[in-house]
C-alpha cells in the first residue's frame, strides 16, 4: 500500500495527510500508539484489584485474553506489525514510544513481582527483573499466534482461540503461584473459561 492510497481511502486531502504523516511507516506508528495508549488504559483499570499481587496479574493477562476474542482485527494488526518492526525498525523507535505512555514500565513489573513475594501470592523464588517479561512475553506471543491463525488453528486443535489462550494463561498462573494459591486460582480460570 502506497501513501496515496492511504490518503484517497481516508478521504484526507494529500496536503492534510502530508501535514501529520511523512510516510506509511509513521501511520503505522501511530495506529501503534493508539492502540497502546488504549491498551494501557484498559490494564491499569484492570488491575486496580487490591487483593494482591496474583490477582493484579491475573486481571491483567485475562484482559489479554478478552482483547484477542472481542479484538481480534487488532492483535492481527499488532502481529504484523511485530513482524515488520523486527525487520525493518530500531528498537529505539518502540522504547521512545512506550516510554510516552508509560514511563517506567519495566520498574512497575518489577515492583509487582516484589509486591507478590511479600504478600505471598507469588512464588519466593520469581526474579522480580525478569518474570513479567517473560510472561507478558510468552502471552503476546501465544496471542498474537492465535489470531493470525484464527480458524485454521481452531481448526487444527479443535477448540477457539479464546479458550486456547485462556488455557496458555491459566498454566502460567499456576507456575507463579504462592503457596496457598492453587485452589482458587484453577476454579477461577475454569469458571471464567466456562462463561467465556
Amino acid at each position: 500500500m502506497t501513501m496515496a492510497e492511504i490518503t484517497a481511502a481516508s478521504g484526507v486531502q494529500p496536503s492534510t495527510m502530508y501535514q501529520y504523516f511523512s510516510s506509511k511507516d509513521d501511520v503505522v506508528w501511530a495506529i501503534v500508539g493508539e492502540l497502546m495508549q488504549d491498551k494501557s488504559g484498559i490494564a491499569i483499570e484492570a488491575m486496580k484489584d487490591p487483593r494482591n499481587a496474583l490477582a493484579r496479574i491475573t486481571a491483567l493477562l485475562d484482559m489479554m485474553a478478552s482483547d484477542l476474542s472481542q479484538n481480534p482485527e487488532k492483535v492481527r494488526f499488532m502481529a504484523q506489525f511485530d513482524a515488520i518492526y523486527a525487520r525493518d525498525w530500531p528498537v529505539e523507535r518502540l522504547l521512545s514510544l512506550e516510554s510516552q505512555i508509560h514511563p517506567e514500565p519495566f520498574q512497575f513489573f518489577g515492583e509487582l513481582i516484589r509486591d507478590g513475594i511479600a504478600d505471598g501470592s507469588l512464588r519466593p523464588d520469581l526474579d522480580p527483573d525478569l518474570t513479567m517479561h517473560a510472561v507478558i512475553n510468552a502471552v503476546i506471543g501465544a496471542q498474537r499466534r492465535l489470531a493470525s491463525l484464527g480458524s485454521k488453528v481452531e481448526t487444527e486443535y479443535g477448540k477457539p482461540i479464546g479458550e486456547l489462550l485462556r488455557e496458555s494463561i491459566r498454566v502460567l498462573l499456576l507456575g507463579l503461584r504462592g503457596p496457598g494459591n492453587s485452589t482458587e486460582l484453577t476454579e477461577k480460570s475454569r469458571t471464567k473459561k466456562r462463561s467465556s
